[in-house]
């Protein structure tokens, strides 16, 4: 076999093999970033929930530099991101959700169907929660868009429903929010999310109580 060939074809086999094992090893940390995500966003709070979201989007940051072909650490740094963003408002808000948007467009080049579409679901709330031009990206079309798209790929997910019941109660057709946030609802557990399911189903019967006013 010609040296160079057979050089070339071991290096390609070994890039896909430390493929393989980085993405492997990356699924610990992104574990353990999500289920402190959920420990900073549903039990934390003021200046100690901010405080959290910083240090948990620096780690993120690390992650992502270590696994730069792991779809779902990108997606769970645009997720703490996009909620650092909501908790800490004011005009750094804006600057984060930017970077949230980007690192979910880079989960969606690696693995668009990643984490059942989550990158589709969280760039899509992004889309109608931030203000639109001139000031930011926002758009309800697109996130209209994405949104289904995570609902197609997610039917019976948590996210994907709780998330497009927020968009349309956004847009005042409470009836069809109503019947997201009841799909939510009964959206099965999901393994290793006890925390993240408990504290959305406490926002969705929180929501669907505040529905009772407009419906």
């Amino acid at each position: 076999m010609n040296i160079t060939r057979y050089f070339l074809q071991a290096l390609i086999a070994s890039s896909c093999i430390y493929s393989a094992f980085s993405i492997a090893d990356a699924s610990s940390d992104v574990v353990d970033l999500q289920y402190q995500w959920a420990v900073v966003n549903y039990q934390m709070d003021g200046k100690e929930q901010v405080e959290g979201f910083s240090s948990l989007s620096d780690q993120a940051d690390g992650i992502t530099s270590h696994y730069p072909e792991s779809a779902e650490a990108w997606i769970w740094s645009g997720i703490i991101k996009s909620t650092y963003a909501g908790a800490k408002g004011g005009l750094g808000a804006l600057s984060l959700a930017k970077a949230s948007r980007k690192n979910l467009e880079q989960a969606m080049e690696i693995d668009p169907d990643a984490m059942s579409g989550s990158a589709y679901t969280s760039l899509g709330t992004l889309y109608f929660s931030v203000p639109g031009w001139p000031v930011g990206f926002g758009s309800d079309s697109k996130a209209e868009e994405l949104l289904s798209m995570a609902l197609t790929i997610s039917p019976q997910g948590i996210d994907a429903n709780y998330f497009y019941a927020e968009f349309k109660r956004k847009q005042k057709d409470f009836a069809i929010a109503r019947d997201y946030y009841m799909k939510a609802q009964s959206a099965p557990p999901r393994s290793g999310r006890k925390v993240a399911d408990a504290g959305r189903q406490k926002e969705i019967a929180l929501a669907l109580e505040d529905l009772k006013k407009e419906l």
